[in-house]
């Protein structure tokens, strides 16, 4: 039986997963001087402190071969290096889709809605009642949602923002088949796409190309009323360039439940009534989670068994 070592905090029933298909042993550690003295197969790890590069490697048992990430991104491990340790690489596509596309939605109602300010003054004490002025914000019905990565969550974002009233239009590394994109616009590039929408979704992976593709250049085209919305990665927001755009009001705010660096973040952001945080939480749901966990038993079972799982990086 494959022996199954998880250095990261699981919910107890991905634990179980675990327990009924391998021999598992659960063991967090954020520090490669504390890793366990165990002799595992394959490792589970997840986005954190800990590294998966050369140096860190070298640190693992010999007996291990795998590596399976509790999550979609794999920004913390070294593929070309676990390639050249013959460590074969899992995560978890696809399973999170609906859970961060809910998220999306979140966000977009939130900002337009104004529910930091709102949720704010009624804990604050300070509310006095209903007034025609209080709060105002915007609808969803007959606004332009652009969505940057028209992938597996995207596509799912735009199904939920079409129940709302919102026209879809989207910039993609490729056009959609007609049967994916449905009435969706296809837009050429980032800018034409800021240019158009009243809601901008951040849904792309984090790559050479889209580090930082909200800059000052994109925010400069982009309308003033404007509302930029980021369930990707937190590197494809140039912080500053965002930053000088909401406090100079040339753009209308902003909904982020990612941030680069995180869990550390510009606390400039908490200054501006018109952006709604949250922490990381787009993939928060017990479905993602256990569906996570599924995904990642038959990828070892089918690795184990000699298969090639979809879900397999190198």
């Amino acid at each position: 039986m494959l022996r199954l070592l998880s250095l990261a905090a699981l919910p107890r029933q991905v634990e179980a997963l675990f327990e009924s298909a391998f021999e598992f042993r659960s063991e967090p550690c954020d520090t490669p001087k504390a890793l366990p003295d165990w002799p595992a197969d394959a490792i589970i790890c997840s986005p954190g402190s800990l590294k998966f590069n050369d140096a860190m490697l070298s640190r693992l048992s010999p007996t291990v071969r795998a590596l399976a990430t509790y999550s979609v991104g794999h920004e913390h491990i070294d593929l070309p290096a676990c390639k050249a340790a013959g460590i074969a690489v899992f995560n978890t596509p696809d399973v999170l889709a609906d859970s961060v596309a809910d998220a999306a939605l979140l966000l977009i109602l939130g900002a337009a809605r104004r529910i930091t300010e709102s949720v704010a003054l009624i804990r604050s004490g300070a509310w006095t009642g209903w007034t025609p002025t209080q709060l105002n914000g915007t609808e969803l019905r007959g606004k332009t949602l652009g969505i940057l990565g028209m992938g597996t969550i995207g596509q799912r974002a735009a199904d939920r923002a079409r129940s709302f009233g919102m026209s879809i239009i989207y910039t993609n590394r490729r056009r959609l088949p007609a049967n994916l994109e449905r009435d969706a616009r296809f837009v050429a590039d980032a800018h034409g796409l800021a240019m158009q929408s009243d809601f901008l979704l951040l849904a792309c992976p984090s790559t050479a190309e889209t580090r930082h593709i909200i800059n000052r250049a994109l925010l400069g085209r982009a309308r003033p009323t404007m509302i930029l919305v980021n369930v990707g990665r937190g590197d494809l927001v140039d912080d500053d360039a965002l930053l000088d755009a909401l406090i100079g009001r040339r753009i209308a705010g902003a909904a982020l439940d990612v941030f680069d660096g995180e869990p550390r973040f510009d606390r400039r952001y908490l200054e501006i009534p018109g952006v709604f945080m949250l922490p990381h939480i787009g993939s928060s749901t017990i479905e993602a989670r256990l569906g996570m966990g599924r995904s990642l038993v038959e990828a070892l079972r089918s690795w184990t068994a000699g298969g090639t799982p979809p879900n397999r990086l190198v």
